[in-house]
């Protein structure tokens, strides 16, 4: 048990260093390195662990057909030293990378199963069975798809056939059904928990081979209690997330003070092998299992499984130089759904950098600053005047924020996280529009405009470290831009987030705009467009559809619009923040009908101004000549307000 609390351990899996690293196994990076950087601002002291995995069939037969045969520990040191580049590149904060061709890493393995050895939990036998060279596992019959081919990558199996080594996994069975109804949330997310446990209690375990001939495999651990075998692959890996911590000497304490693992970070192809075999082995040994592991889904391109035959391999580092580091991260976390199957869409990533980021949080900072210097001369003023209700209410959400995004975090719900974030920042530059700062610019001594803008400037200033974790070029550049020193505010983490640290006096450094909007060519388009109206007018592209942004939102309050006999004005709440609509529904509903209602409402249209009242979405509803009915909910659903209709 970990002596000290606020230490907290994530790890990545072992990467194969059978080819070189791309958007997929980024991915999983990316998501450890922001848990990491985001668990430092919150005062942790992190031990963040990745690595290759540089033994078994796959990587001696790699080498072989790279033609070194003969020096297979080259061939692993130059994949092995192309992963440290792309995650220098990518601009991970990892702790330590280990390779399982480390000999500390190897002696390590060795006396962790000559352990198990002198307990009797390993014994010799023969293997007869299916073997899948592509993902280093054995199969059973009954687990092979047509023709034998393996389950998870379609390739073909092998049969082998030879004398090996055995650990008692079968021992373990009822050890591991206890462990997983006792650790609340042992494996993650749940329906991955339920698949694991559900094989457990279904069927009986076999005790699992270990090792290979050495004749038939050159590559890899020697056996300490038998030199003619060396150890199966994934009983050699497996091991790295203890062997990192120097385990079993453990001459820096590093075993004590970080073990058990707080998170193993893995894709759902590998869940068996970290969720049933390595909690397992722990508890042979006597260690106790991690506190979590969390099965994230696969990530596919433009909806296809990335594959070298597709030619859909994305190179991580390529999107980065292309359009930011700050902005891959960003796209990964705020438009894929940790711990399900998602997809990468250059479409997709450039409507984000122009919604989110360039109209939302750019923009935001743009016309803070524009005025600051219009106004002010560039200066922040203390603020003074009356505190109205808009006031109270920017400075209540600033201060709630941290722990509404911390809870999200503790989840790994990353992209709920942002979206929060991004909440606050869509709240600040409503905030503009209620306060109206050009007006108060125009009176003589400017006192509620000191107030509006020091809020704006301070909103920026804990926007910009409560995205750091996430973007932190970002936040460098917009903290430069408020005229602060961006390292001393960094360096403090989350205490920075308190309201009311800028100091007034402070100068800002307007520069460039922080995310360009990206800009098509426009006239192709409508012609591109016009032209599949002609083909076929009754249907629109997907992507088109995907431009519309539909939410779950509250009537909170109906009234009347003087002169309108069929427009009410509604006031409805999505997820806390007040909307305006205008809707013609009169004829048809009352206003006491309406409220509480949950409808739904096109959030992302420009406001538009009907009989006298701005209008900020619009209420979907259908119609025919009987009359019109609203889209509602079926039933409710606990905490569904703000949520995304798709």
């Amino acid at each position: 048990m970990k002596k000290n609390s606020k230490t907290y351990y994530i790890t990545t899996p072992l990467y194969y260093v059978n080819g070189n690293p791309h958007i997929g196994s980024a991915y999983t990076t990316i998501v450890a390195d922001v848990l990491a950087r985001y668990k430092r601002k919150a005062g942790y002291d992190v031990f963040y662990l990745t690595g290759t995995d540089e033994h078994g069939q796959k990587i001696f037969e790699s080498a072989v057909k790279n033609g070194q045969e003969d020096d297979v520990q080259g061939f692993v040191d130059r994949v092995a030293d192309e992963f440290k580049k792309v995650w220098e590149d990518l601009d991970i904060s990892y702790d330590y990378f280990i390779r399982t061709t480390d000999k500390q890493h190897e002696e390590s393995v060795k006396k962790l199963w000559q352990k198990l050895y002198n307990k009797g939990d390993i014994y010799k036998g023969t293997y007869k069975g299916w073997y899948c060279v592509s993902c280093e596992r054995y199969f059973t019959e009954k687990e092979l798809e047509e023709d034998q081919k393996c389950p998870d990558c379609g390739k073909k199996t092998r049969w082998v056939e030879e004398e090996n080594y055995f650990f008692k996994l079968s021992k373990y069975q009822d050890k591991l059904i206890e462990l997983y109804e006792n650790k609340e949330g042992f494996v993650e997310p749940d329906f991955r928990k339920n698949e694991m446990l559900s094989r457990l209690k279904g069927e009986d375990l076999q005790d699992l081979s270990i090792s290979r001939r050495k004749e038939s495999l050159p590559w890899g651990i020697e056996l300490p209690f038998d030199k003619d075998h060396v150890l199966y692959v994934w009983v050699d890996a497996l091991l790295n997330y203890i062997t990192a911590l120097g385990y079993p000497e453990d001459e820096k304490n590093r075993f004590e003070k970080y073990w058990p693992a707080d998170v193993h970070f893995i894709g759902k192809e590998i869940n068996w092998f970290h969720s049933v075999i390595w909690p397992a082995i722990l508890l042979a040994a006597g260690i106790e299992p991690p506190k979590k592991v969390f099965a994230h889904g696969w990530l596919t391109v433009n909806g296809d499984k990335i594959s070298k035959s597709k030619g859909n391999v994305v190179d991580p580092v390529a999107i980065a130089e292309k359009y930011s580091i700050d902005i891959l991260k960003y796209y990964l976390l705020r438009d894929i759904k940790f711990g399900r199957d998602g997809d990468f869409s250059y479409k997709k990533l450039e409507q984000r950098i122009n919604s989110d980021l360039a109209n939302d949080l750019g923009n935001l900072l743009n016309r803070t600053l524009q005025m600051v210097v219009q106004y002010f001369e560039g200066e922040i003023r203390k603020p003074k005047g009356e505190i109205t209700e808009y006031d109270k209410d920017l400075k209540t959400k600033a201060e709630n924020l941290y722990l509404k995004v911390d809870e999200l975090i503790d989840e790994f719900n990353f992209t709920d996280a942002l979206e929060t974030i991004w909440s606050f920042i869509r709240r600040t530059n409503k905030y503009i529009d209620e306060t109206e700062p050009w007006i108060h610019g125009r009176e003589e001594n400017n006192i509620r405009l000191s107030r509006i803008l020091y809020n704006l400037a301070e909103s920026l200033r804990i926007i910009a470290v409560i995205i750091s974790p996430f973007m932190e070029n970002t936040s460098i550049k917009i903290l430069t831009q408020l005229g602060l020193n961006p390292e001393e505010i960094l360096d403090k983490g989350f205490k920075e987030l308190d309201w009311g640290k800028l100091k007034p006096g402070t100068k800002v450094q307007k520069g460039e705009i922080i995310f360009p909007r990206i800009e098509k060519d426009k006239k192709n388009k409508k012609k591109k467009k016009e032209s599949k109206k002609m083909e076929d007018k009754n249907l629109i592209d997907i992507e088109d559809f995907s431009n519309v942004e539909l939410k779950v939102a509250t009537v909170i309050n109906v009234e009347e619009i003087e002169g309108a006999d069929k427009l009410y004005k509604l006031q409805v709440s999505l997820d806390g923040e007040k909307r305006t609509l205008v809707a013609g529904i009169k004829k048809h509903y009352g206003k006491n009908e309406l409220i509480d209602k949950k409808v739904v409402v096109v959030t992302n249209l420009k406001p538009a101004t009907l009989m006298g009242v701005k209008s900020e979405g619009m209420l979907l509803a259908a119609s025919n000549k009987n009359g019109l009915s609203i889209l509602t909910l079926d039933k409710n659903i606990e905490d569904i307000e703000g949520s995304k209709v798709q």
